[in-house]
């Protein structure tokens, strides 16, 4: 990989050739047992945090079994919907393990969205119920797209429950998402009905300092299991206090999120992904445990992505090369 250009993909290039969902919970699996071995440097995550609840965020990362390292260079802001522009905007560099030379840059969007749902797909595969049936979205979203098609493609989903704020990003949803995977979805006008009726639920709006969160305690039901994508923007300090088990995707990262003034009314988690996909911390023990992941985004989910996304460009002579 080491010379004098490096591969530029532009997002229409990563869609090209991106891996399909099964493809990229796979990979996760196998980066996430390499951390759970011990095999993976990755430091928290470099953080501003701008006026609104915006954010630039630096996340390099290594998967050492792998080959993998480069950083994300990733930004979001909640007033982006009114701007008319996606929440996320983000660039993925690698480079070479034995040069440390770059070797390829291409947009990360596409990847940030697919990896988180694979990601809290991977946590469900191991903390949910194996025949959980009904799914609640709450946030109609991008993150609510791909972790409709992520946890589908590992549970036999045959029912999704639908809630947002604004009730057209609702309906676009139903109708795109219903057409795009045959799955019955319907719309709910309460969050706390997509949440009490759910095996699995998924809470991705912004992500807020200070939280305002609404989901209350009694509202996940013994049994089912959650994802919040937005930290603790959604769920009160009681309904996080009474989850039988809470993980998280890596420890140092949660300290981190903590220390910067997140997770202040979080419990510490009782294992990360890491550890429990490689069989050193249980997953699910009981059909009745509530039970919620906080996974809070990590660089080797982009990289271990961004470099299968790599293999298959060159293979089929896709992007534009840029001198160094």
């Amino acid at each position: 990989m080491a010379g004098s250009t490096l591969l530029y993909l532009s997002r229409a290039d990563v869609e090209r050739v991106a891996p399909d969902m099964p493809t990229i919970i796979g990979l996760l699996e196998t980066a996430f047992r390499e951390k759970g071995e011990g095999r993976v440097e990755m430091p928290p995550k470099l953080g501003l945090h701008l006026p609104g609840d915006a954010f630039l965020h630096a996340m390099p990362g290594f998967v050492r079994g792998l080959g993998a390292a480069g950083v994300k260079w990733v930004g979001g802001s909640p007033e982006n919907r009114r701007r008319g522009v996606p929440y996320i905007s983000a660039l993925i560099l690698l480079s070479d393990v034995e040069t440390m030379r770059p070797y390829a840059v291409m947009d990360g969007a596409w990847i940030t969205a697919h990896r988180t749902g694979a990601a809290s797909a991977l946590a469900a595969k191991y903390l949910a119920r194996p025949k959980s049936e009904v799914l609640g979205i709450v946030a109609c979203g991008e993150q609510g797209r791909t972790h409709l098609l992520a946890l589908s493609a590992v549970f036999p989903i045959r029912r999704v429950l639908a809630y947002d704020v604004d009730q057209a990003a609702r309906d676009r949803y139903i109708a795109e998402m219903a057409a795009r995977t045959g799955l019955a979805i319907s719309g709910v006008d309460r969050a706390r009905r997509a949440i009490e009726e759910s095996d699995i639920v998924v809470t991705s709006g912004p992500i807020r300092m200070p939280p305002r969160p609404e989901a209350e305690a009694g509202w996940l039901r013994p049994g089912a299991f959650a994802s919040a994508v937005d930290y603790d923007s959604y769920w009160t300090p009681a309904a996080l206090a009474e989850m039988d088990k809470l993980a998280t995707d890596d420890f140092a990262q949660f300290r981190s999120e903590r220390a910067a003034g997140h997770l202040q009314g979080t419990p510490e988690p009782y294992a990360d992904l890491g550890e429990i996909v490689a069989g050193r911390k249980p997953g699910r023990e009981s059909d009745r445990e509530r039970i919620l992941a906080m996974n809070l985004g990590l660089a080797l989910d982009d990289l271990i992505v961004a470099v299968e996304i790599y293999r298959r460009a060159t293979d089929r002579g896709i992007g534009t090369r840029l001198s160094l």
